[in-house]
């Protein structure tokens, strides 16, 4: 194409929150966060492009007295031919995208009106987020043009997030409009010939949750970076309030930094990079350590995640002794993150994200267009990140020795180092800016506007439920490990059922103790984690933790005096630190020195704390909170999932499934068990023991039971037949 008269005319959807052309109340509610700021910086770097002779952002109008004049603008120029169109739809004032579905049709039929009386149709209609998807598709029909979309977030996941949190299914439908939201994706997908991701997991993790997945059709283009904001060291990093606050921690301030930079989250691994800078007297010798974990007035008035997180950041300080070498600021506004990140680099330091999972990692791309080059999590976003920038080392977060190691070898090499800062800020400018985005962005729609390439389509099929009908929840250690040809079946029949099956596992191991044994026998990341005995539970993708349970099971816990009670017994022994947790005391025991369960029962109700004290393959010892187990924590997961027990399939081959198995799921005892252990259930009804071991059990259940057909015990399928 050569002029703007031959050039691309594109279309944007992007129907919610508060869109104009400078100012952005970004984080003023949920609606206007980073969607609002992407599409509004894609639209200019759009019009930037010489092929593109328009761009139009369609959004909806708001008039409302307690927000700026800007909002009721039906038109609002961007600058070379970009535009923001507000068009009409509802009542005039500002309301939440949850409230919006009523309306989106008259959004469709005005935002119609006003592209047919434009001079030309426009080449495509670029979605984003489910309502904009649910206009565009039919914008995109009507004017018989094709589809690209873009989600940000979606339903499904969502959906996961505030289970977690505690929220209600019920009360999640009545507030968010969750299955209508979920219908719409769907819609959206089995239409758009393009959708637009940031990294493969995304694709991978979050949309195959999808009937209507299609990965043929997705691209990975990740958002642009603000390349002004993010930039190398100006020379003035020191004479910042930041650096103040940082430098009052340290003895040395001159030290090369190690920079740690995230919320206060289990998942983001902090305490993990503690012990591997505490254990390290080379690192410590070599850096000061860093950690902007969020910000605080007081750790007890944080949530019971972050406090934990932060408690725990201080026990290993102190274990350590590393008072002096370690920067913990308690406050930093959203202006000193970029001189965070060249306050390290002009010290010669190295950024790290030792995160469990990260998705993305906009943190590393932030890091590298500052010149300061980065370690990183071997998992997701961080792969395609040093990949494209080449300014890094990938590690396994669970590995204090390899962490280490990786920033030792950063740190002792200028001229290595010297190179990965420019190969950053190389890196960032061609595959992470706004130039880069938009390059990349026009090179994926032209064989689609062009009719050159033929959109992939794969045979799909809808669910009967919008959500998952059943489950099978599996241990660990006797169940996936031992048989690596079954296991493989397994997943792939569990990957091929996972739209109508959730699938779980439950361990008494720890979330990073168990993330570790996955990773090495690769098994796939579950639907849910249940850990540490049932004491704590995770979901996917990204393991966020169920804030309700911590609080329900603290009912009568008493850790104190159930480690008083037991300690100096005979056969008693305290497992690792690793092993123990807010709500699990860990021990190993010998049955032939210590007492009984009865007897150390009736100890622990002496002193008057009920717990649930539980022995596993004859030498694990587990005392947890009266309310917490395996099975107890399985309910809880398929109560909020609105999952039927009669539809559950539970494997277990341990003492620690027992209160699992028994009750109304379909269970199965494979038949490599430990001992004979679960021997007392042989008489239950619905309980199958299989006759082979580990993975080929839990398949020869899934037979027994016609899993993911009538998923009941063959007496009532035979009767149901007849």
């Amino acid at each position: 194409m050569q002029g703007k008269d031959k050039a691309l005319n594109l279309v944007l959807v992007s129907v919610h929150g508060l869109i104009r052309s400078h100012d952005l109340e970004l984080g003023r509610d949920a609606d206007t966060g980073g969607q609002t700021l992407y599409v509004v910086e894609l639209t200019r770097a759009l019009a930037r492009c010489p092929e593109v002779a328009s761009v139009e952002l369609l959004t909806r109008r708001v008039e409302d007295a307690d927000l700026s004049d800007d909002y009721a603008c039906e038109i609002e120029a961007l600058g070379d031919g970009a535009r923001i169109v507000r068009i009409e739809a509802g009542p005039p004032g500002y309301i939440s995208k949850e409230a919006l579905w009523d309306y989106l049709d008259e959004f469709a039929d005005n935002a119609l009106e006003f592209l047919r009386a434009s001079d030309s149709v426009p080449d495509v209609i670029h979605s984003h987020y489910a309502d904009g998807g649910y206009v565009g598709a039919r914008l995109a029909g009507l004017l018989g043009v094709p589809q690209v979309h873009t989600g940000h977030s979606l339903g499904r996941i969502k959906r996961r997030r505030l289970l977690a949190r505690g929220v209600s299914a019920s009360e999640i439908e009545d507030r968010y409009n969750m299955a209508r939201r979920i219908e719409a994706e769907e819609d959206t997908l089995a239409v758009a010939e393009r959708v637009i991701t940031s990294t493969h997991q995304e694709i991978e993790e979050q949309y195959e949750a999808y009937d209507h997945y299609q990965p043929e059709r997705m691209r990975v283009i990740p958002p642009g970076t603000n390349m002004a904001r993010f930039k190398p060291p100006q020379g003035n990093e020191a004479d910042s309030p930041i650096t103040a606050e940082v430098n009052r921690f340290l003895r040395q301030p001159h030290k090369p930094i190690v920079l740690a930079l995230s919320r206060p989250d289990p998942r983001k691994n902090i305490e993990t990079l503690l012990t591997a800078y505490g254990e390290s007297e080379a690192l410590q010798s070599m850096a000061n350590l860093v950690v902007v974990a969020g910000n605080r007035d007081d750790i007890e008035e944080m949530d019971e995640g972050a406090q934990e997180v932060l408690k725990s950041l201080l026990l290993i300080i102190d274990r350590y002794d590393l008072y002096g070498r370690i920067a913990l600021p308690k406050h930093h506004n959203w202006q000193d993150v970029p001189l965070l990140y060249r306050l390290a680099a002009s010290s010669g330091g190295v950024f790290i994200n030792p995160a469990l999972t990260e998705p993305f990692g906009l943190t590393l791309i932030e890091s590298a267009a500052s010149g300061l080059p980065v370690v990183a999590t071997e998992d997701g976003g961080p792969i395609d990140i040093l990949a494209n920038c080449r300014n890094g080392l990938l590690i396994d977060p669970l590995d204090t020795q390899a962490i280490a190691d990786a920033l030792i070898r950063m740190l002792s090499d200028s001229e290595a180092w010297s190179n990965m800062a420019a190969n950053g800020i190389a890196g960032v400018r061609e595959h992470y800016s706004w130039e880069a985005h938009a390059h990349r962005y026009l090179a994926m729609l032209r064989p689609v506007i062009q009719r050159t390439e033929t959109p992939a389509r794969r045979p799909t099929l809808r669910r009967a439920s919008v959500y998952h009908d059943r489950a099978i929840f599996t241990d660990l250690d006797q169940n996936l490990l031992g048989d690596p040809t079954a296991l493989k079946v397994l997943i792939d029949v569990l990957r091929e059922n996972r739209k109508c099956a959730a699938f779980g596992i439950a361990t008494g191991r720890s979330l990073k103790s168990v993330l570790k044994v996955m990773k090495t026998y690769g098994i796939p990341a579950p639907d849910v984690l249940i850990t540490s005995g049932g004491t704590a539970i995770y979901y996917a993708p990204k393991l966020t933790a169920d804030t309700v349970w911590p609080k329900h099971i603290d009912y009568q816990w008493t850790p104190q005096v159930v480690r008083r009670v037991l300690t100096g017994l005979p056969g008693l022994q305290l497992q690792p630190r690793s092993e123990q947790s807010l709500f699990k005391i860990s021990y190993y025991i010998d049955p032939a020195e210590a007492p009984s369960i009865d007897e150390l029962n009736s100890m622990l109700h002496q002193q008057g704390v009920t717990a649930n004290v539980i022995m596993s393959f004859g030498q694990f010892l587990d005392i947890l909170p009266v309310r917490a187990s395996k099975g107890f924590a399985l309910r809880h997961v398929l109560e909020r999932w609105g999952i039927a027990l009669e539809k559950t399939l539970v494997a277990g081959g341990s003492g620690a499934d027992e209160d699992m198995m028994r009750g109304n799921t379909l269970a199965v005892v494979v038949g490599h068990r430990h001992h004979e252990e679960l021997s007392q259930l042989t008489d239950i009804e619905r309980i199958y023991f299989s006759r082979q071991a580990y993975a080929a059990g839990i398949l020869e259940a899934l037979d027994h039971y016609d899993f993911f057909d009538s998923c009941m015990l063959p007496e009532d399928a035979r009767a149901e037949s007849q």
